[in-house]
């Protein structure tokens, strides 16, 4: 899609459809016209609401208030709402929360792309975008001078961002039987030779010199041998060093703790952790930040068979720390153990970030909108946070707390991989995985658990059904704010 700006006012702009957003039912404002119409019409303007005005290529949608949420959300309602349109290029005006607020024009423009996504990869029917061309106007609802070299920016940063949430969508919709852990590994290394990123691929042999015999043990039953990758952007005098760890499950059958066949419906999307990881080095790369950051994705799917690992298995992890596997279904910490100690050895980082469908008991806790951050220190956490705000995705902190490290203790080795208690499960994962940290690294890490928000099974905001690219946005702001 491309994207034009101008000074032009909007009644000065050619298009074949002109966008108004008709904010806080403010009918009587200059921007909103046709009034009468809409009265007939009953269009109440609120929020997300849309109404098509055919007979005076007019698209109006409802905004309750100007803010990054609710203009990236009518943004998206509003392309969704001309699919079916013949239109092909389209007009809108900003709309501002003061004049020094680009990031509204950001959000829209990511509402946008993110709006018009679709996935037909599997249809012999492709569907045919006719929308092209978008014009933004600087003429500017509360009538903000706004300066055009900021605006342009906010514009190109937007399709930075969202292109690479929707190359995490591609990522996370496509089936394991065309996504497997060798194409995870063939998608890192394509990135790495279009962008300059540095990327290093370990295979089974190199994975067994490592010692990373927890994840080995989970992969054992797949014909897909697993893959551990490495990709990293490497600035010069870069003002901080991060690393990311991604859970890239495949496929998860929950091996031989089968899950129910309807729980395997969508397992897909157990690699949305690593998914994004490749979706946040694209965009740090493209953006050229002057921060260092190091992407690592654990590749493996999770099968049944005669060489599958059992229940009652002890896994020596490459840290040296023995697993008791209670549950072949809780398989994801096990990847994430030894990718973590990798990490760790290969980055002496300021910051580890780990993202990872890890729980159905985070979902439960928090419904399907919110990923949960855990951590030992609030510094990691709140960076999270506060970037999940700014990038429209939502997260809350989740407590570690010294009763469920007792959860996990086991007889017969040094942990096990699930809790003795159904209850806190979310936690005791991440708690799971913090015994894998090392201590000089224990206030640098947090987890994210995205299981509830990075699938989507009814489309909800700037989200249509399947994967949602979730982490992407958030990382990339965190980052972008490193490197200010």
């Amino acid at each position: 899609m491309n994207f034009e700006l101008t000074i032009s006012p909007m009644n000065e702009i050619d298009a074949d459809v002109e966008l108004i957003l008709v904010v806080n039912k403010d009918f009587k404002h200059d921007f909103v016209k046709n009034r009468k119409l809409l009265k007939k019409a009953s269009f109440k303007a609120e929020q997300d609401e849309t109404y098509l005005l055919i007979n005076k290529d007019r698209l109006f949608v409802g905004v309750e208030k100007i803010n990054d949420t609710n203009l990236r959300v009518a943004m998206a309602k509003a392309i969704q709402r001309l699919k079916s349109t013949k239109y092909k290029s389209i007009k809108v005006a900003c709309y501002f929360e003061d004049k020094n607020s680009t990031h509204n024009l950001r959000a829209m423009v990511e509402g946008v792309l993110l709006g018009a996504y679709s996935f037909d990869k599997y249809k012999t029917k492709k569907s045919k975008r006719k929308l092209k061309d978008v014009i933004i106007s600087l003429e500017e609802y509360n009538a903000f001078n706004l300066d055009m070299e900021e605006c342009a920016n906010a514009i190109e940063l937007a399709q930075i961002t969202a292109d690479a949430t929707n190359f995490t969508r591609d990522i996370v919709n496509t089936t394991p039987d065309d996504c497997f852990p060798d194409t995870l590994a063939q998608i890192a290394s394509g990135l790495a030779d279009e962008l300059g990123l540095e990327c290093n691929i370990l295979k089974p042999k190199e994975l067994k010199k490592e010692k990373m015999e927890a994840l080995l043990a989970v992969a054992r039953a797949s014909r897909h041998k697993p893959r551990v990758i490495h990709l990293t952007h490497k600035p010069k005098n870069p003002k901080a060093v991060i690393s990311l760890i991604g859970k890239g499950l495949t496929y998860d059958s929950g091996g031989l703790s089968l899950k129910p066949s309807t729980s395997m419906v969508s397992m897909k999307l157990d690699k949305s952790g690593g998914s994004a990881v490749l979706g946040i080095m694209k965009a740090v790369s493209e953006m050229n930040l002057p921060v260092e950051v190091h992407g690592f994705v654990g590749a493996v799917e999770n099968m049944i068979g005669g060489d599958a690992y059992k229940p009652d298995d002890v896994l020596t992890s490459k840290s040296g720390k023995t697993i008791e596997v209670r549950n072949t279904d809780a398989e994801g910490r096990l990847v994430l153990a030894d990718v973590l100690a990798y990490a760790q050895q290969e980055v002496e980082a300021d910051y580890m970030f780990d993202l990872a469908t890890l729980t159905g008991a985070s979902v439960v806790a928090l419904g399907q909108y919110t990923s949960a951050v855990m951590g030992n220190c609030n510094t990691p956490k709140d960076m999270v946070i506060e970037a999940s705000k700014n990038a429209g995705e939502l997260a809350t902190k989740l407590d570690f707390n010294k009763l469920l490290r007792k959860c996990l203790k086991s007889n017969i080795a040094d942990i096990s991989n699930i809790s003795n208690t159904p209850y806190g499960g979310a936690i005791t994962a991440g708690i799971f995985l913090d015994n894998f940290i090392e201590k000089e690294n224990k206030d640098k890490w947090a987890h994210i658990d995205i299981a509830g928000p990075s699938y989507v099974e009814h489309a909800w905001g700037e989200n249509p059904v399947g994967g949602s690219g979730y982490g992407v946005r958030t990382m990339t702001r965190l980052l972008e704010k490193l490197a200010k």
